[in-house]
């Protein structure tokens, strides 16, 4: 039987696999070969590429990283916007790293974002404005009184003014009581009145009147007459 031989890793290798099963969990890289910086840093997701590049102190991994954050870009921004922006660098003729054209375009979003959400804000306190507006025009109107008026009650006619609650209403209500209509109408209930006192002093009952009797009590002897 013929022994397949399998190639024994070496130690850079077994180095590199450790670092990439823990990739999380590094910083800072020093000094670590680029070669090797390029085997690790593919394995890195878009947070623990960022962490690597602003721990790394003294050193540019753009070398190794650029193309991985062209990556990241296309994916997050896609694949249109990456071709603008690659455009708009050859027609001005200038070169940016991709680590900072993403910050770039994040901030713009955010920025975005907040004239939004201050537009929207704006437009609901505009709203809410215009319906406290409407609310207090609302109020502001006094609706009428369900209660019938009568013209002829108590004391004399008229309304009870303790009921409006406009200025307005109230002068209406005086204006009314000040009406000829009005003053006719409690002109007639007076005298009426005094009529009825007026009568009822006058009429008393039959036999009353002192030193006379009745009919009924003595009545008239007829005479004899004489031939």
């Amino acid at each position: 039987m013929l022994r397949t031989k399998r190639k024994v890793p070496s130690l850079v290798d077994l180095c590199v696999s450790l670092a990439v099963e823990n990739v999380k969990y590094l910083g800072d890289v020093g000094e670590t070969d680029l070669h090797l910086l390029d085997r690790i840093l593919p394995h890195c997701t878009l947070d623990q590429l960022m962490h690597i590049e602003k721990s790394t102190v003294g050193r540019d991994l753009s070398s190794v990283t650029d193309k991985l954050w062209k990556t990241f870009y296309e994916k997050q921004f896609g694949e249109r916007s990456t071709d603008l922006v690659i455009q708009r660098m050859r027609q001005k003729k200038v070169s940016f790293r991709w680590l900072q054209l993403y910050e770039a375009k994040l901030k713009d979003i955010a920025e975005a974002e907040n004239k939004l959400a201050a537009r929207i804000r704006q437009l609901y306190k505009k709203e809410d404005d215009r319906k406290q507006s409407r609310q207090v025009r609302l109020c502001s109107k006094v609706p009428p009184s369900s209660n019938k008026r009568s013209f002829c009650g108590g004391s004399g006619p008229g309304y009870n003014l303790s009921n409006g609650k406009s200025n307005l209403m109230k002068k209406a209500k005086m204006d009314f009581l000040k009406s000829r209509e009005v003053q006719n109408i409690a002109a007639m209930k007076k005298n009426a009145l005094q009529r009825n006192s007026s009568s009822s002093s006058m009429m008393k009952p039959p036999g009353s009147f002192p030193g006379k009797s009745s009919a009924s009590s003595n009545p008239m002897k007829p005479r004899e007459r004489r031939f």
